[in-house]
């Protein structure tokens, strides 16, 4: 039974919410210069539960983001056995111990962000013969508490993931610090995904997804400004 319509703000539904979202990434990707297909707005429901992504469902979203994976396992199963069309992509850390879980469920994996990671990734997809697409992460601040790989390492990284280990490769993901120029990373990012030769870039978040669109985002991972506040169970 879904629940009736969670409001993002007092006054603003989710579905209003999504409408105003694609309305901004229509007008960024024309100032872009680009086709509106060359952007795929991640819907980022982490913290909301299964009756508000059902919204965004019935609203005609069809690509969500997830950071946990034990969250995305408790939501989305049944989501996907009443909507084929959908697609989840994990944008948050991923643990090797969660790697099993992870291929199972995600067609997309943006946070690839060390070669231990790469190792478990590329022998889990060949046991499951299932190969979801894989961003890798890249720190662009050079932040010591965040994950990511250094931009002058992410080129050869790219290159050993897709040459030495097989996997599918296909972009590169950034978070910029909150207290810096987050074009300033976009450009960075841009710049080294060409030096990888990967085409896809996911970068943009609720605050800066129209900015990362007009640098050239293909994937732009926005929650807030969709499904309002996070809200978790309180703890015991």
């Amino acid at each position: 039974m879904i629940a009736p319509l969670v409001e993002t703000s007092s006054d603003v539904t989710i579905s209003q919410a999504l409408a105003t979202v694609r309305s901004d990434i229509a007008e960024a990707v024309r100032a872009s210069g680009r086709e509106p297909s060359a952007v795929t707005l991640v819907a980022v429901s982490k913290g909301h539960d299964a009756d508000e992504a059902a919204q965004a469902i019935a609203a005609g979203q069809r690509v969500f983001g997830e950071n946990r994976v034990q969250e995305a396992q408790g939501k989305w199963p049944p989501l996907r056995a009443a909507h084929a069309d959908l697609e989840l992509h994990l944008i948050g850390p991923l643990q090797t111990n969660k790697v099993r879980e992870a291929v199972a469920l995600f067609d997309v994996i943006q946070s690839l962000d060390r070669a231990r990671l790469a190792d478990a990734l590329a022998a889990e997809m060949d046991k499951q013969a299932k190969r979801p697409r894989l961003f890798v992460q890249v720190n662009t601040g050079e932040e010591v508490q965040k994950a990511g790989v250094l931009p002058a390492e992410a080129a050869a990284f790219v290159r050993w993931c897709r040459d030495e280990k097989k996997l599918p490769v296909v972009g590169l993901m950034c978070i910029p610090p909150v207290d810096e120029e987050a074009a300033l990373h976009f450009a960075l990012l841009r710049e080294l995904a060409e030096d990888a030769g990967v085409t896809q870039l996911s970068m943009g978040m609720s605050a800066d997804f129209a900015l990362g669109v007009r640098l050239g985002a293909t994937h732009v991972r926005v929650g807030t400004a969709i499904f309002g506040e996070r809200h978790y169970p309180p703890k015991a």
